[in-house]
């Protein structure tokens, strides 16, 4: 369990991870109180800037290897643009035809294909798939006025997210060939998809319940599976494993206290804190899961530091080393002092 800091601010944010764990990206405030997008690796939370001229950044997805992070900051204008940041270098999206804003989401494994949200020449809020510098309009369910992708499959193939439909009400959605399914609700008049698995075929979100309340969900060949909660009134799923397995967000326990929360078919809504107390300073508290690795052994998301008194990004490794690994660990290192002291 490693608390990530910040950029010198008080707060962070953590938003993607890398297929191996080792590159987070989100955002944090730096020392003058301003968001910027980051990327840590290694123990070092890099600020990646702005657009020229721009005055903040944020970021939301990781490539499988780390290298492209993508997210949205402002231009010079104080427009909102989405940006594919590689090698040092973060590069304006642009907008759909005649559009002004547009913001990055999610992006494929290997950080070819960003999905998000733009505006287009009608002034409507637009869900878009980008690639090879095309800006694809990806429309709305029948009869709506707006839509918003956050997530893409591994191959870029299947994006998902949530639209109005004809009724007005927001809608989760699941785009693939040029159609979008509307996914239904939990007996509720609305629902969002957030992340999606690996092929395209799990999709996990929240959506509203008959009563009125928000619950987690995870899709899966048409039907819609309510996840529950921690005892308290509502929840959200935020991230699921490649294989759609595992699902990881926020929850409301019988405290009325937003926990970070695991959830798996055979050991249902789990709250992180319980799971790996023994990880955590006294008085710190894991509040959201926000993405996981594929394959489902890394989970960041935003927590208290108790250590430092601040609202920080986590990562989460949920594999320790094997205690037959650490047992012999410990024995070469005795055997490599032994005849060093022998050699001395």
């Amino acid at each position: 369990m490693q608390n990530l800091g910040t950029l010198g601010g008080n707060e962070s944010w953590a938003w993607g991870v890398s297929a191996n764990g080792a590159v987070v990206v989100g955002e944090a405030h730096n020392d003058a109180g301003q968001r910027r997008a980051f990327r840590w690796e290694n123990g070092v939370m890099q600020d990646l800037g702005t657009l020229p001229s721009g005055t903040w950044s944020g970021a939301r997805g990781v490539s499988a290897d780390g290298d492209v992070v993508v997210g949205v900051a402002p231009n010079a204008a104080g427009l909102w643009r989405a940006f594919r940041w590689e090698n040092g270098v973060m590069q304006d999206l642009g907008t759909l035809p005649s559009g002004t804003w547009s913001g990055a989401r999610g992006v494929s494994a290997d950080g070819d294909v960003v999905v998000g949200v733009a505006q287009n020449a009608a002034g409507q809020w637009s869900a878009f798939r980008w690639e090879n510098g095309v800006m694809q309009d990806l429309g709305t369910l029948p009869g709506g006025y707006y839509s918003r992708a956050c997530a893409v499959s591994a191959d870029g193939a299947v994006v998902v997210g949530w639209a109005e439909n004809a009724a007005a009400q927001s809608r989760a959605f699941r785009w693939e060939n040029g159609v979008m399914q509307d996914l239904g609700t939990l007996g509720g008049n609305f629902s969002e998809a957030q992340d999606v698995s690996a092929n395209g075929t799990v999709v996990v979100g929240f959506a509203g319940t008959a009563a009125g309340q928000y619950r987690a969900f995870r899709w899966e060949n048409g039907v819609m599976q309510d996840l529950g909660t921690l005892g308290g009134g509502f929840s959200r799923a935020w991230g699921v494993s490649a294989d759609g397995a595992v699902v990881v967000g926020v929850a409301q326990n019988a405290a009325v206290q937003s926990r970070a929360f695991r959830w798996t078919a055979s050991g249902g809504m789990e709250d992180l804190n319980t799971t790996y107390a023994s990880l955590l300073t006294n008085g710190s508290v894991l509040r959201s899961a926000s993405a996981i690795s594929p394959d489902g052994r890394y989970i960041v998301g935003q927590g208290y530091n108790a250590a430092t008194g601040r609202t920080e990004a986590f990562l989460l490794d949920t594999i320790p080393e094997p205690a037959s690994l650490i047992a012999l660990g410990a024995g070469l290192a005795g055997l490599v002092g032994l005849r060093r002291r022998k050699q001395a």
